[in-house]
């Protein structure tokens, strides 16, 4: 007898776009705990970040990113995941933000577009 197949309840949006002539293909899923935004332009997932709000006492708030896998000497890939963590954060949400980027261009209008889309289609 098989046991029955139980489909993962987590929330998630796919798109498809073409951002500066690259076919880019954006996955957003919300964990529980966790926020995923994957990102290709090479069929990978590239640099891997981590991004989270510092909680503190202080009046102004602090975010934390760091990379996990991947380009280490890419700020614009830093700056990217620092901007994501602050939309998701001024929304009212605190989970942080996991955040895989492969992508051919990393130009600012790249990114922009990146992050113009994420934020159009947020499911936090």
């Amino acid at each position: 007898m098989e046991a029955p197949i139980t489909r993962f309840p987590v929330s998630h949006k796919k798109l498809s776009l073409d951002i500066k002539g690259n076919k880019t293909t954006v996955v957003i899923c919300g964990y529980d705990d966790h926020i995923l935004v994957m990102v290709s332009q090479i069929g990978s997932m590239g640099t891997i970040l981590h991004a989270r709000k510092e909680e503190g006492i202080s009046l102004h708030p602090t975010f934390n990113v760091s990379v996990i896998f991947g380009k280490r000497d890419e700020p614009m890939l830093v700056a990217c995941a620092r901007q994501l963590i602050e939309q998701v954060s001024s929304s009212g949400s605190t989970r942080p933000l996991v955040l895989s980027l492969g992508l051919k261009d990393h130009s600012k209008e790249t990114l922009r577009g990146i992050i113009a889309s994420v934020i159009e289609n947020r499911i936090w």
